[in-house]
């Protein structure tokens, strides 16, 4: 049993059990993981209202910063006692292999959440310059001020099925750090890694109504985005829900930061060392069996080298092991339920029309009759204006599109609806930054980055890839407003 209150809701610092329930299932051999509660519209309207209490009349706000750090710092101790229990969770709910559970659905988020932490100690209050300013009696007035960071307030938190336990981390530590209060509400398909939440903040004994965990139908969720005593909604997922969502916070001006779709480009130049771009490829469709807004699925190749590229991806391709994630030797494991893996065989069926060329995949794997599982596709000769290249398919397909010089690359990569993240391999390292800052995106990597995500590093996209920063400075500032308090000095 992965929950202690597998039929009730974490409501103001309470469990409240639910009259309805919902069936999370496993991806990959779609046996029932838990019939899951789902709350109800009066219950959260009452964790939004716990909320408001105790961001209004509570003291959590108002804590010197290294209390809120060590009662943080206790929450994340909780997470870490549980580390193997979340990653078979993370395995069983989500459908990532055991590897992508262990570093990056785990490791990653809980490395941003001991920094954010660590970040939390800053000042809030950084001081103005002294200035000399005309006054109405005809002389001057010596003054200065500071600015004061101050919590935002009621953070409604939403997160998707994809990288679960890493968004609400990513979400609900930086929040709590800096004064706020949280309502987080999971995806349906996986809200076992977000109850599990209220169990560590009920054993690190987090402040009553400081964080909630709810779930519900379309009309609860409609209720976090639009009642005014939210602050901010902080919102991860598809660009059409979050458009959506804009528009339900609109009446009351709430403040929205989104992290929504993708359709990232990998520039490989004439110069790219073929087989770390073709690494780099692979890992942009494959990785969570296509699931990740930040996946680099658009492979934008010098006409040179691409026979060459794909050649590479389709040797790679033919060595990925398909099954079921909880064998730890698998490398590839399930979409999340059969609605997408439909969309993708739509996508191979649009991408035939359209005239692509197939290289490998393109189906269902024989052999594995339960579980939502599609090969890793990969196609060829892709227009760059073609639906396969511009539309999210949020499932395992790779499409490498020809170039001709640096300006056609950067201008395919740009001629996008999204821009959340980006690659580029190059032996000329300076060019490849010269071209990264031509890009119209939230980051590029250059020969592969520093590394996955560093954690001073703000993340987010622009168009439709969302507004707003996540992670370090820039993303705990997303939970702050800036007020400005003067005086004169003399």
């Amino acid at each position: 049993m992965y929950l202690k209150h597998p039929d009730s809701i974490y409501v103001g610092g309470e469990w409240q059990p639910t009259d309805q329930r919902e069936a999370v299932i496993n991806p990959a051999d779609e046996s029932l993981l838990i019939e899951a509660p789902v709350g109800s519209t009066a219950q959260v309207d009452a964790a939004i209202a716990a909320a408001r209490h105790a961001f209004d009349d509570g003291d959590w706000p108002h804590l010197p910063v290294r209390e809120r750090q060590a009662v943080l710092t206790r929450f994340l101790g909780a997470i870490e006692a549980r580390k193997a229990q979340l990653i078979d969770l993370i395995v069983a709910e989500a459908g990532a292999t055991r590897m992508l559970a262990e570093f990056l659905q785990y490791g990653i988020p809980m490395k941003h959440a001991w920094r954010t932490v660590e970040l939390a100690s800053r000042s809030p209050i950084s001081a103005l310059p002294i200035e000399l300013t005309p006054n109405g009696q005809g002389g001057t007035t010596l003054g200065t001020g500071v600015v004061s960071r101050e919590p935002v307030g009621v953070v409604a938190a939403i997160s998707p099925y994809n990288f679960p336990f890493f968004l609400n981390i990513g979400k609900v530590i930086p929040a709590l750090a800096v004064g706020c209060t949280v309502v987080l509400k999971p995806s349906p398909y996986t809200p076992m890694q977000a109850l599990i939440l209220g169990e560590i903040a009920d054993e690190v004994r987090l402040p009553k109504g400081t964080f909630s965990v709810v779930t519900g139908d379309i009309e609860a969720g409609r209720l976090l985005t639009s009642d005014k005593r939210v602050d901010l909604v902080h919102f991860t997922g598809s660009d059409k829900v979050g458009a959506m969502i804009q528009a339900q916070a609109a009446p009351n001006l709430t403040r929205v930061v989104m992290e929504l779709g993708g359709k990232s480009a990998l520039i490989v130049r004439s110069d790219a060392d073929i087989q770390s771009a073709a690494a780099a490829g692979i890992m942009g469709f494959t990785t969570h069996c296509g699931q990740g807004c930040a996946l680099t699925t658009r492979h934008i190749v010098h006409n040179s080298v691409r026979p060459q590229f794909v050649e590479a991806l389709k040797a790679m391709l033919a060595q990925v092991k398909i099954g079921n994630p909880a064998d730890p030797n698998v490398s590839y494991g399930p979409l999340i339920r059969e609605v997408a893996r439909k969309r993708t065989e739509d996508y191979v069926q649009i991408a035939r029309d359209e005239g692509a060329t197939l290289v490998h995949g393109g189906h269902r794997p024989e052999g594995l009759e339960k579980g939502f599982f599609f090969e890793p596709t990969l196609f060829d000769n892709v227009r760059n204006d073609s639906r396969l290249a511009q539309e999210e398919v949020f499932g395992p397909i790779g499409a490498v599109i020809g170039f001709e010089d640096d300006d056609e690359a950067i201008a395919m990569a740009n001629a996008s609806d999204f821009g959340l993240s980006g690659a580029i391999y190059s032996a000329d390292p300076g060019k490849a930054y010269e071209m990264a800052l031509r890009v119209r995106t939230g980051g590029v990597s250059i020969n592969g980055g520093a590394g996955t995500m560093q954690s001073d590093a703000p993340f987010g996209g622009i168009k439709r890839s969302g507004y707003g920063r996540e992670y370090g400075e820039e993303g705990l500032n997303e939970f702050t407003y800036q007020k400005t308090i003067s005086f004169q000095a003399a």
